[in-house]
């Protein structure tokens, strides 16, 4: 499965590499993208419950880049 997010409140370029490394991190995900211009997230899941798949980002997230959030597209 292929998501798609916007992320709001990314400072600069390093915070979205780094916290694409923290999503990459996340169970069931297989592979995410951030990118800082656009401000949108491309997750690669294996994960079937999308609802859980969203908890485990935005905690992510907010553990990496507390003033950062995520928005379903």
């Amino acid at each position: 499965m292929r998501k798609i997010f916007k992320v709001e409140g990314l400072d600069c370029a390093n915070c979205a590499a780094q916290l694409e490394e923290a999503i990459k991190k996340v169970e069931g995900v297989d592979d995410a993208t951030v990118n800082f211009i656009t401000q949108k997230m491309i997750v690669e899941s294996n994960c079937e419950d999308e609802e859980e798949l969203f908890k485990k980002l935005k905690k992510a997230t907010k553990r990496q880049e507390p003033d950062a959030k995520i928005k379903e597209i």
